[in-house]
């Protein structure tokens, strides 16, 4: 019986069974539950890894199935009822939400409990609920570190832990605070890594954080998925708001839209508003709870454009993006790949539109030099 399905939408799954990979009859009923049958390759390949101890390097896309490849594995070493145990990192409030949403539907029937503890919300609830007692900590490393400070939330006893988009953790600037966290953790613990890309930065990070990790790569040759059609609008400055709104009115279908600055986003999500789009906006200005609304809403197909600063680039669960516009091209080669990797999920197509002038073309030409070819124009 699936008491709260989570179905792995869109996701390429393979052949075998969970049993397959060594889980135990508790977890693998849990599993059904949520209506999950088949691993994703990246499932597969890290949970043997991970039931033996080992610590873990994982690289694949976002929206592969990590999230349940770390998370299995430590149901099954956590041990119930002895406080924090588990620490998982995310990069972002809406990243550490989903992980906690998938910890509480499978690990909840086995007794384990679990907390979010992210920003952007009132911290006494989250202190009340660490008192009563937790066995996993889902967090982003800002908030962690309030808690660590105030003296609610003691890191001495984590067995388990794991950095989730590392890449990205590293992008948003927290390697100040990662450093700051590890000191208050035991050397005795095993460490898991997720990442979608591996720039020399999480390299130099992962070097410092695990024991003989052992790499589980299932990143598609080129960075970018099969399946992506790419296009380039090389247009005059004044002329990128207008071709912008002349995508919108010209593709069908859910759309995600990229800008760098809030103003913009602002900007887009009026004017589109004003043409009769049913659209909505991410950025930092805006509250958790707008947040989480927003996607919802664009999830679920009330909104049919999202209008997102780079804050929704990754690891965030929105199966069927059909067309991803970056308004702006992204700073790096690995956030056009981070960003083209909100479409075309499994065995789906998508778009990916980038909007230029002269002066992006040093990044167009980088872009274009990792995909191994010309983006069309």
């Amino acid at each position: 019986m699936r008491d709260h399905a989570i179905p792995q939408k869109s996701v390429e799954t393979t052949d075998r069974g969970f049993e397959a990979l060594g889980l135990s009859v508790p977890v693998l009923e849990s599993l059904r539950r949520v209506g999950f049958e088949h691993p994703t390759p990246v499932q597969a390949g890290v949970i043997p890894l991970a039931l033996a101890g080992r610590d873990v390097i994982g690289l694949a896309e976002t929206g592969t199935g990590k999230t349940a490849a770390f998370v299995l594995p430590i149901l099954e070493n956590l041990r119930q009822g002895h406080g924090p145990r588990c620490l998982i990192l995310c990069p972002t409030r809406e990243i550490a939400l989903q992980t906690l949403s998938f910890f509480e539907a499978v690990g909840r029937p086995l007794g384990l409990l679990s907390v979010c503890v992210i920003g952007g919300v009132k911290i006494q609830p989250q202190i009340q609920r660490l008192r009563k007692g937790v066995d996993a900590v889902v967090a982003t490393p800002g908030r962690l570190l309030d808690h660590a400070e105030r003296g609610s939330l003691v890191l001495a006893e984590i067995e388990e832990l794991v950095l989730d988009e590392a890449d990205h953790m590293l992008d948003l600037g927290f390697l100040p605070q990662i450093l700051a966290i590890l000191e208050r953790l035991p050397a005795a613990r095993r460490t898991m890594m997720f990442s979608a890309t591996m720039p020399p930065a999480v390299d130099r990070l992962a070097q410092r954080l695990l024991r003989q990790p052992i790499y589980v790569d299932l990143r598609p040759a080129g960075g970018v998925a099969e399946g992506i059609s790419h296009r380039l609008y090389l247009v005059e400055e004044e002329n990128k708001k207008p071709c912008l709104l002349a995508l919108a009115r010209g593709e069908p279908g859910s759309m995600l839209i990229f800008l760098r600055r809030k103003v913009d986003a602002e900007w887009a999500c009026r004017q589109l508003e004003l043409e009769g789009h049913p659209v909505e906006r991410i950025h930092s200005d805006r509250s958790q709870g707008q947040r989480v609304a927003a996607l919802e809403g664009f999830r679920e197909g009330e909104h049919r454009i999202l209008v997102a600063t780079d804050i929704a680039a990754r690891g965030l669960d929105i199966p069927r993006i059909q067309h991803i516009v970056n308004f702006d091209p992204p700073a790096t080669v690995e956030d056009y790949i981070h960003r083209a990797g909100r479409t075309a999920r499994g065995a789906a197509k998508g778009t990916v539109s980038t909007i230029a002038t002269w002066m992006d073309r040093p990044m167009i030409r980088e872009i274009e030099g990792a995909l191994g070819q010309e983006l069309p124009r």
